[in-house]
């Protein structure tokens, strides 16, 4: 059965697209579960959809007046974004929610932790791996700063009742920042978010305006931050209240917002 063609991009999000592209030195985020991927249960298997992997490379290729920053701004370690998602040299990468840094053009990453955040992600990896094993269906995924429960192939009651143990338990600790997505709960050792690591991207490279794509709950500070007024464009993927200024239905339609940015771009 042929999937059906995503609809057409809203007339206003094309004049939002066309205005932003017209700046002299945009940002272009994206998260990548749910916006350049479509949602797996298996995490591994996530892959970008061609076509968005496409316009993302090309975006990413422009030179000159033309140039612009490219950014993946994502939960998932720096690694495994690296690994599923085969960003661009020149992208700027942010894993862990902002727990890892590599700043478009850079080699290096930050992921600093001292003494103390180190023992406390080690109790609290404990702790998390402690609810997973009373918890069928649910898994633990460990990051530089960070755990993670995942609880989308369990059952909606046990799902429910391992969310709370985290969020109530380890998620309580002093030092530990709880943040809700889609069928996960992440528990951080350091005070970051997609807020702050769009924040902090459009600081470093200078930009102009900034487009953030994202779908998640997680995603909503990073739609916080940005400000319509001075070009910004937010655009929420699929159903949800939101802060962005706009919506897309989902993946596909990501694809068809990124080929019409690289258009008016090279325009």
């Amino acid at each position: 059965m042929t999937t059906p063609p995503p609809a057409p991009l809203d007339g206003a999000l094309v004049l939002a697209l066309d205005a932003l592209a017209a700046s002299p030195r945009p940002l272009v985020a994206l998260d990548f579960d749910g916006v350049l991927a479509p949602l797996v249960d298996d995490r591994d298997a996530a892959r970008p959809l061609e076509r968005s992997a496409a316009a993302v490379a090309a975006l990413a290729a422009l030179e000159g007046e033309r140039a612009l920053e490219v950014a993946l701004v994502s939960g998932r370690p720096l690694d495994s974004l690296v690994r599923l998602a085969g960003p661009p040299d020149r992208a700027g990468l942010v894993g862990s929610h902002g727990a890892e840094v590599r700043l478009p053009g850079a080699d290096d990453t930050s992921a600093p932790l001292d003494a103390a955040q180190q023992a406390l992600l080690g109790d609290v990896v404990d702790r998390v791996a402690a609810v997973v094993a009373e918890h069928p269906g649910t898994d633990l995924e460990t990051k530089p700063a960070g755990a993670v429960l995942h609880t989308r192939r369990a059952d909606v009651a046990t799902a429910s009742a391992a969310q709370r143990a985290v969020h109530d338990g380890p998620g309580r600790l002093p030092g530990v920042r709880a943040l809700r997505g889609k069928d996960v709960v992440e528990l951080a050792v350091l005070d970051v978010d997609k807020g702050r690591s769009v924040q902090m991207l459009r600081e470093a490279v200078a930009a102009s305006a900034v487009l953030y794509v994202g779908d998640d709950v997680t995603d909503e500070h990073a739609f916080a931050v940005l400000d319509g007024a001075a070009g910004d464009v937010g655009v929420k993927v699929g159903p949800g209240a939101t802060a962005a200024g706009f919506r897309v239905a989902g993946p596909e339609a990501v694809s068809a917002l990124l080929e019409h940015l690289l258009r008016a771009r090279r325009a």
